[in-house]
């Protein structure tokens, strides 16, 4: 039987978290690349401690745009807010160890036929959706974002609050018949420039945007605040501590409210299954709730590297499901293409869309003009609410 009342915790980090600069970076370089040429390829990853950045990894694609990568990192540290003696945009090393695709990996990957372009990894991904929030996203990790987004528009506001860019959310919801009705415990480490603020006085100047984020009848007398429960937060950033790319996977996803196949997605293009299925099975799990069909979902796919059809696809409606998941299944293997090509092209993978899902989850989202985001549209319900 399910666990009906119980507590859940996730915790999301800001743009200014030294492994999101990093995350952030490695997007920023493939949105460069996904510009001047939309086939191309990268896995791009990033290194960032005191006053220095370290990028590696296999590329295939404009030349231009190699010769691009210095600029490009300092203007996207730049833009987070890192002008810190031991983090600044201006006077950052920065070293370059990109390299050419290997020709082993590519030639599992290339087709004559690109419908038939095989993945390029093996792996499993796991898409989730459930009726707790607008988004269909699991509420602790849904509010443990909003509180940072909120407090990162607070920080480019009103500079005079002093507040730096390194921060970290965490939220835990009391469930109660499975459904949320209470935030237990608030948890927030917050950069300051001031020296002499306490963690009182920083209290004092978040609490009021985080009660404006969170449902005001699920903060009680009960709930605990721990602001910067170390004391003082003034040494923040990768000169504080370093960061890498892909080492908040379940801040990107769903806050641990749901399986991780364990791949990491910045930094990325669409080839690579780990991120382009990822974001297809949350587009078939958010379509399945969206449609009546189940209070909640879970969709699991895998795929091996060099084959393009999938290897499984898995759907768990945890119990709640109103329609025989077999016919679920069944529409979505007519509806959409599975194949990395497929998912591409259904999904508009092949634009410079990349870096603004590097901070505040890759989920929940609102979908763009510009076509980001645009595996959170529910544009197959009303297909399968035909099912009921």
């Amino acid at each position: 039987m399910p666990q009906n009342d119980y507590l859940l915790t996730s915790e999301s980090v800001s743009e200014g978290h030294p492994d999101k600069i990093c995350d952030q970076i490695s997007d920023t370089i493939l949105d460069a690349y996904m510009l001047e040429d939309p086939e191309s390829r990268l896995g791009c990853e990033t290194l960032a401690t005191t006053n220095f950045i370290a990028v590696a990894g296999e590329v295939r694609g404009p030349q231009k745009v190699y010769g691009q990568i210095e600029p490009l990192v300092r203007d996207c540290v730049r833009d987070i807010g890192y002008e810190q003696a031991g983090f600044h945009w201006e006077k950052l090393k920065i070293m370059n160890l990109l390299h050419a695709q290997s020709s082993d990996i590519a030639q599992g990957v290339d087709h004559s036929d690109i419908e038939k372009e095989g993945a390029g990894d093996q792996g499993l991904m796991f898409g989730f959706a459930v009726d707790e929030t607008e988004d269909l996203m699991p509420a602790p990790l849904h509010y443990a974002h909003a509180i940072l987004r909120r407090l990162s528009r607070v920080r480019k506001d009103q500079q005079d609050l002093s507040l730096g860019p390194d921060s970290k959310s965490q939220i835990t919801v009391r469930y109660v018949d499975g459904k949320p009705r209470e935030v237990t415990s608030i948890v927030l480490s917050i950069q300051h420039f001031d020296d002499s603020l306490s963690s009182l006085d920083v209290r004092s100047i978040v609490e009021p945007h985080i009660r404006k984020t969170l449902p005001p009848e699920w903060i009680t007398k009960h709930t605990l605040w721990h602001v910067n429960p170390t004391g003082k937060f003034v040494i923040g950033g990768p000169d504080g501590d370093c960061g890498l790319t892909g080492r908040k996977i379940i801040v990107d996803t769903y806050g641990g409210a749901a399986p991780h196949g364990g791949g990491a997605f910045s930094g990325k293009d669409p080839t690579k299954v780990d991120r382009s299925a990822a974001y297809m099975a949350r587009y078939l799990a958010k379509n399945i709730v969206a449609a009546g069909l189940t209070n909640k979902c879970t969709v699991q796919l895998s795929y091996a590297i060099g084959v393009s059809e999938p290897q499984s696809m898995f759907i768990d409606t945890h119990g709640q499901n109103r329609v025989d998941t077999d016919k679920i299944a069944a529409v979505l293997c007519q509806s959409v293409d599975l194949t990395p090509r497929g998912i591409r092209d259904h999904l508009g993978l092949g634009k410079p869309i990349y870096q603004r899902t590097a901070s505040f989850g890759h989920f929940g989202r609102k979908p763009d003009d510009e076509g980001g985001f645009s595996w959170e549209k529910t544009d197959l319900a009303s297909e399968l609410a035909a099912l009921l």
